[in-house]
């Protein structure tokens, strides 16, 4: 529902500067949402983030070429856990504002131990696939893939590591992240919310900290660290996290400045031509690994993804900044057409966790064959789907449950 525009919400950082206003969006007096309510921005990008998810899970179609990872720096990924910190602060700062300490504590961590299991019941499901494509479709070169293979080479360690979270299956490790990130959201709340430039100052250097000296939670039994090492992509689940603090209560974490808003957009049309020009991302990489050859920290020349390198990380505040201060997306995001990924975004948790599974049936479904725009194009937008039947059945489940109560 839109609602007239309030000084506190344009205090929230979001609205844009009132040229763009004015230019773009002739109605500049309606808004969205109210201040502390729901903003239907937060839900369409999360619902367009996890269809990318949805789309890059299922490696080698033509389809993944349209996703974001191909027009910049950062993937669906980032915004995922951005988003998921914006989330969590719309939805628990208050708690530590007023009213009981551990009753706002137990509320995170109850969300945390829903997504813990959740993330163990999809990938016994996964496992349950790849065994049955093995055992009765002959394909055993699945078990191969996606870190499956050492529940067949050390199974009692394996079976040790999965409940443990030291044994992630491959594109499901960012539930462990969350839930990681969500168990250390007190901490972040409790400094946040009386210091946010102090909270967002340790995060940067235990950012920084983590790539210096390359320290993440380990696995078992395979060697190395978590894919997402929580200790470097924490730094976006914080800002996430402080930005729907001040949201909720009509201020900004993040204001609006000309110069920055500039900056950074023409930080992406770089980072577009870098992805999109041979020529031009031959010379960037040439340029950062000349960098790197006079000594400067691969966390800050690379694009690696385990450690959320800065290129990566750069690319992706740009983004979040300039989308989020488009006044066209606050109408694009109350319109029909976003509608669809509005509904996904409601039902994040549940569209993501019943995704991941679909996609890695279909990565089953397509391992004998070649790929095939069509076929491709049927089982993607299949999938696509039975997402939104599933998160309209649940947010029309929820209405009559309301309606109900109120009855």
């Amino acid at each position: 529902m839109s609602q007239p525009e309030t000084a506190t919400y344009r205090a929230a950082g979001l609205l844009g500067p009132s040229w763009l206003r004015t230019l773009w969006s002739p109605a500049t007096n309606v808004e969205v949402v109210a201040t502390g309510g729901r903003d239907a921005r937060l839900d369409m990008f999360r619902g367009i983030a996890l269809v990318m998810i949805f789309i890059n899970h299922v490696p080698g179609t033509i389809y993944e070429s349209f996703t974001s990872r191909n027009f910049g720096f950062s993937d669906a990924a980032e915004a995922f856990v951005f988003m998921s910190g914006m989330a969590a602060g719309l939805a628990y700062s208050n708690r530590f504002r007023s009213g009981s300490l551990w009753a706002a504590i137990a509320r995170v961590w109850a969300r945390a131990r829903q997504l813990y299991f959740v993330h163990i019941v999809i990938t016994m499901l996964c496992l349950a696939i790849f065994a049955a494509a093995a055992k009765w479709f002959d394909l055993p070169e699945v078990l191969t893939r996606n870190n499956i293979s050492a529940l067949f080479q050390q199974p009692l360690s394996a079976l040790v590591g999965i409940p443990l979270l030291t044994h992630q299956l491959g594109y499901l490790n960012i539930l462990p992240l969350y839930m990681t990130l969500l168990l250390a959201t007190p901490l972040f709340l409790l400094v946040g919310l009386r210091k946010p430039w102090l909270m967002l100052a340790l995060s940067i250097a235990l950012w920084a900290a983590a790539g210096q000296f390359r320290f993440n939670l380990p696995n078992f039994p395979n060697s190395g660290g978590w894919f997402f090492n929580p200790f470097s992509w924490q730094i976006l689940f914080v800002l996430g996290l402080l930005s729907g603090a001040a949201m909720k209560v009509g201020q900004r974490f993040i204001p609006y400045r000309p110069a920055i808003f500039a900056i950074a957009a023409a930080f992406l049309v770089l980072a577009l031509f870098w992805a999109r020009i041979p020529q031009l991302g031959e010379a960037g990489r040439a340029v950062l690994a000349g960098l790197a050859d006079m000594g400067t920290p691969f966390y800050i020349t690379a694009f690696d993804k385990t450690y959320l390198a800065l290129p990566r990380l750069l690319h992706a505040l740009a983004l979040f900044y300039v989308l989020g201060h488009l006044p066209i997306m606050r109408n694009l995001a109350s319109s029909a057409v976003a509608a669809p990924f509005r509904l996904l975004g409601r039902q994040g948790l549940a569209v993501f966790a019943v995704g991941t599974v679909l996609s890695l049936l279909l990565q089953v479904i397509k391992t004998p064959r070649q790929p095939d725009p069509l076929v491709d194009g049927l089982m993607l937008g299949g999938g696509i789907l039975a997402l939104l039947a599933l998160a309209w059945l649940l947010t029309r489940t929820t209405e009559l449950t309301r309606a109900r109560s109120v009855a």
